[in-house]
């Protein structure tokens, strides 16, 4: 059964997860995210979006661009549905600092190619 939204769809919904968890996370420290459990529970749901949304890329696509980490991505939104209580908030800072802005780069340029 072909995916109603396709790779183009599914790319624009990472990136709108990714700038939703960017404006609840501007000018915040991690200590403020960590003691704001709306805040954490809201970006842990937009990771499992980008997650979800990784998981239904064509194989095609994912083979084109293999500098993308699929497989972690798709991993991470796993743990985030399936251990919920092993998520550690640090971990969850750092992926939303460290990892998704080139993530973010990415995707931009891959949906940039699909446009093309």
């Amino acid at each position: 059964m072909p995916d109603r939204f396709g790779d183009k769809g599914r790319i624009e919904h990472m990136l709108k997860a990714i700038k939703t968890i960017e404006s609840y996370t501007q000018k915040i420290t991690f200590e403020k995210f960590q003691q704001d459990n709306m805040r954490l529970d809201a970006c842990i749901r937009q990771l499992g979006i980008v997650g979800e949304a990784a998981n239904r890329i064509s194989p095609d696509l994912i083979a084109q661009y293999s500098n993308v980490p699929w497989r972690q991505i798709i991993g991470l939104r796993n743990i985030l549905i399936h251990e919920y209580f092993g998520v550690d908030d640090k971990s969850i800072w750092d992926i939303i600092t460290v990892n998704l802005p080139p993530l973010k780069e990415n995707l931009q340029e891959i949906l940039s190619d699909l446009r093309a």
